[in-house]
């Protein structure tokens, strides 16, 4: 892969409604002030992957594209919003892969520690030549994948939400020969004791 070619970023963010975003943070900020962590947290993300200028840069919405914010961030970052489809969460995350036609990095938004220089060294991996690039979770999730082609093998009948996704993720590119670049682990922000993690930046300051 040439070294200038464009690896496209597809954020999956849910959207910032009392109730549905975040709601394992809502015993420790109510239900309006977890959405509002949600939003700030999209905001983060789209600002890190517009940061770091590998390509272009997607905002996969859900349930739909339709909330204010989204709005907001699409014309403010100038980025493309697209519905999430149906489907668990690997259906989802294979499909935002599989629209971009190219190398791709998949993202959340509940990861405020990544930066804009792992999503270089992410996507510079992928023009080296590795079939997949990943940051885990110190959860035992992952909080970035990148790949060259889409690689549904990674995506069907994962244990999602559980701490074996990274664990069965490397067990299935090993058996499938694929090759891949490994970051360290990244904190993110799920349960109510991640919200300290938050101190001093100056992003989610009004949450302290």
């Amino acid at each position: 892969m040439p070294a200038s070619e464009p690896v496209a970023i597809a954020i999956l963010a849910k959207a910032p409604v009392a109730g549905l975003a975040k709601t394992r943070l809502i015993p420790a900020l109510g239900a309006h002030g977890a959405a509002m962590l949600q939003e700030a947290l999209t905001a983060r993300t789209v600002e890190t992957a517009i940061t770091a200028q590998i390509g272009p840069v997607t905002l996969w919405a859900t349930p739909d594209a339709t909330h204010p914010s989204f709005r907001e961030l699409a014309v403010r970052s100038r980025i493309a919003v697209k519905r999430q489809p149906d489907g668990d969460l690997g259906a989802r995350m294979l499909a935002a892969c599989e629209a971009t036609g190219g190398p791709v990095l998949v993202i959340g938004t509940d990861c405020p520690s990544l930066s804009p220089a792992h999503l270089q060294a992410a996507a510079g991996a992928l023009r080296d030549g590795y079939d997949v690039a990943v940051i885990s979770a110190e959860d035992g999730g992952y909080v970035m994948i990148g790949m060259r082609k889409p690689q549904s093998v990674l995506f069907g009948s994962m244990p999602w939400g559980t701490d074996r996704v990274m664990a069965e993720t490397r067990q299935r590119m090993s058996e499938n020969g694929l090759r891949c670049f490994e970051h360290p682990a990244l904190w993110d922000v799920d349960r109510p004791e991640d919200i300290e993690k938050l101190r001093g930046d100056p992003h989610f300051a009004r949450f302290f």
